[in-house]
């Protein structure tokens, strides 16, 4: 357990009480204290007396109370930390004892809580065999009967006040249910329950996401971004979906830039252009153009191009949007398939132009990220 996780517990305790309260860590010295100045100090002495007495009854010297944390009342087995509190009268003997009861009790909960987190952290970074994971899981009393999913989200490289896995705390408060885990310095990954397999749970996973988005965004000022993996029945099958919003974000990020949100089984074709070589994207692009037919596409033309396909290939649509004239938007498409030898009107060669421009995109990103 945590010095910090300590420090906060005596700090609840001190207003209650009003009496000097303190930790001595397995190494002699002051971890953490309600008079801060003599957190760092050592008390060997004190740790040195308690062994050789072999007692873990209240021990009392020099004006304070000193008893082992107590941290595991069935097994026997009692922590090496020394609580002390101040005044030797028998309301600090009192007093030293529910505390030590207490604090055990709480470091308990919170070394459950870690180990079952850095188990999770294990699972979806394959950091642990297969064949270990139903009994670790059954171990730490994680319910195999439930559907979870994985989210990745991901900040800005700028530092802030809080950290990322704090912030995401913030909003699913649930230690529980929920999982945290800090990836790396920029994403964190939400472990999180969506209840019993077999439900349709698309609309509560989308509204997790943007209460991740909308969060970090009004409350942190943070602009994130959230990749969904699937929904996994098992725990074994976690990785996977942590390696499906990996993937939501990389695609994603190469073709759809502005969205906050990339859930995996909506990435469609950008998925498998994603895992294509970029010999064979090279190659099927100088079958569909000849050289330069992308390149003669000037700004206007390329916005008619995108407006025509968020339009579904309907002219009188996409004419209304760019607010032209039906024939000038006829003329346009004429003047797309003089250069390029395609006719978006045409379902087959839309077809093709589409995935060749997404073909193009994941070249380009490829080269950048190559510099």
């Amino acid at each position: 357990m945590s010095n910090a996780a300590f420090q906060n517990m005596l700090g609840k305790y001190r207003d209650i009480l009003g009496r000097e309260i303190g930790i001595i860590d397995e190494n002699g010295n002051i971890a953490a204290c309600t008079d801060s100045v003599k957190i760092g100090r050592t008390r060997n002495d004190i740790c040195r007396e308690m062994k050789f007495y072999r007692s873990r009854e209240e021990y009392i010297k020099d004006g304070y109370t000193y008893k082992y944390i107590e941290r595991s009342f069935d097994s026997g087995v009692m922590s090496e930390h020394i609580l002390f509190v101040s005044g030797d009268d028998p309301e600090a003997s009192k007093t030293v004892a529910l505390l030590a009861m207490s604090l055990g009790s709480f470091q308990n909960l919170y070394d459950d809580r870690f180990k079952k987190l850095s188990f999770m952290k294990n699972v979806i970074l394959d950091n642990i065999l297969p064949g270990e994971i139903f009994n670790k899981a059954k171990e730490l009393n994680l319910g195999e009967d439930t559907e979870r999913i994985v989210y990745l989200v991901k900040f800005p490289e700028q530092g802030g006040d809080i950290s990322p896995a704090d912030i995401i705390q913030s909003i699913f408060p649930d230690k529980i249910k929920d999982f945290i885990i800090s990836v790396d310095d920029r994403d964190v990954a939400l472990i999180r329950e969506i209840g019993a397999p077999g439900d349709d749970k698309d609309e509560e996973t989308e509204k997790v996401a943007k209460a991740i988005v909308s969060t970090a965004s009004s409350e942190f000022f943070t602009k994130v971004v959230v990749g969904i993996g699937g929904s996994v029945p098992e725990i074994k099958d976690l990785s996977r979906s942590f390696r499906e919003a990996q993937t939501a974000l990389e695609v994603g990020k190469v073709f759809d830039g502005e969205k906050e949100i990339i859930n995996y089984k909506n990435l469609g074709i950008g998925r498998i252009i994603y895992q294509l070589p970029t010999t064979l994207c090279e190659a099927f692009l100088r079958e569909v153009f000849k050289d330069g037919a992308l390149e003669s596409l000037d700004r206007e033309l390329l916005i008619t191009i995108q407006s025509f396909f968020e339009n579904n290939l309907n002219v009188s649509e996409t004419s209304r949007r760019l607010f032209v004239h039906r024939n000038t938007l006829v003329y346009r498409l004429e003047k797309i398939k003089k250069l390029t030898g395609l006719d978006l009107r045409e379902f087959e060669h839309a077809i093709i132009f589409k995935v060749a421009i997404m073909v193009k995109k994941y070249l380009s990103s490829k080269r950048w990220r190559s510099i």
